[in-house]
């Protein structure tokens, strides 16, 4: 299923039937109901408030339309007939529907109570998605999000397996299946942390790192994703004794302070380690290779109200803000002198 349901065709009911359907005026069916519950025209157009022509000429042009007689009637009788009876029983269940549906529909929330399964690459750091979020739950107190934490090629996966509602993710080749929106883009720099004897050290060149350990990103050796940071390692001569890796940014983060080597890190996500002593930045200190976040979502996945919600809120701000404001990492370098 689709979600969709199919047309009433001409083909799927017959000629007759559809004519009949499409025809069919069905404020007639409530008033031939009063009047046969009435047993009298002029007590149904009491009922129903209209004059007792308009009743008489509405009760015609329902017998007219379904081509039989429906109630004989005359000053001193009145008669159901068999076909009368028959569409009465119908005209009985109708309104019965209307009456539940209109029941049912009295207790219909607008009110967004699904669920958003989001997956995402290791410490994104995005004001837009912060406040997406923010709103989002503003707005939808009662819909609820669990956010799981993965490599950007497992969440891609999630994502085209349709088990997660979308990803934030780091993009290697795009695929014709999803659609990608840019959320940031980000600057890595290398750095190394405070039992480090390059901890500290100023007018620092790029050759000085050769030679020293280093610690990276499982990514930066296995996929594209993180090309360009492996390219700076591999330049800045980082590429011959590799002692730490992880698909985890925060645990590489743990590896370079704790002095196992140097290594690549996003410089917006590490001021604040920078300002508190926890990490130093090294050089290349200008062109520093940037990382872009995509938000990656699969055309084919229906989404429920909350997901659709949460992505088009997401869209819509990155559609908003330009790419300068959603660009970090590129300022000047940032020591623990500049506190």
């Amino acid at each position: 299923m689709n979600g969709r349901f199919p047309p009433v065709t001409q083909a799927s009911l017959g000629d007759e039937a559809f004519h009949f359907a499409r025809e069919l005026d069905w404020n007639l069916l409530r008033t031939f109901m009063v009047v046969v519950e009435s047993a009298s025209i002029t007590l149904a157009a009491r009922q129903l408030g209209l004059k007792q022509p308009s009743v008489s000429n509405a009760l015609k042009r329902l017998e007219s339309s379904v081509g039989q007689s429906l109630i004989e009637r005359s000053a001193s009788h009145f008669r159901v007939t068999t076909a009368g009876k028959s569409l009465y029983r119908e005209c009985v269940e109708i309104h019965g529907t209307i009456l539940r549906l209109g029941q049912e529909l009295r207790h219909v929330s607008d009110e967004v109570d699904e669920h958003v399964n989001l997956v995402m690459a290791s410490h994104v750091q995005s004001p837009l998605l912060d406040a997406a979020l923010a709103d989002f739950h503003t707005a939808h107190p009662r819909a609820t999000i669990s956010i799981e934490v993965m490599p950007s090629v497992e969440a891609q996966d999630r994502v085209g397996h349709r088990s997660a509602s979308f990803a934030i993710c780091l993009v290697g080749e795009m695929s014709p299946l999803f659609e990608y929106r840019r959320l940031y883009r980000e600057h890595f720099a290398l750095y190394c942390g405070p039992s480090h004897p390059l901890f500290g050290v100023e007018g620092l060149k790029v050759g000085d790192l050769a030679g020293h350990a280093s610690v990276t990103f499982a990514t930066d050796q296995a996929s594209n994703l993180l090309r360009s940071v492996s390219d700076m390692r591999v330049a800045a001569g980082l590429d011959q004794r590799i002692v730490g890796c992880s698909s985890n940014l925060e645990e590489v983060r743990r590896m370079i302070i704790a002095g196992m080597g140097i290594g690549p890190l996003p410089v917006h996500v590490m001021q604040r380690d920078v300002q508190d002593g926890l990490l130093w930045q090294l050089p290349p200190y200008a062109d520093l290779p940037p990382i872009d976040v995509h938000v990656v979502y699969n055309r084919k996945t229906r989404l429920n109200r909350a997901e659709s919600s949460l992505l088009d809120n997401l869209l819509a701000a990155i559609q908003a803000t330009s790419v300068a404001n959603r660009t970090y990492g590129n300022e000047a370098r940032i020591t623990t002198g500049d506190r």
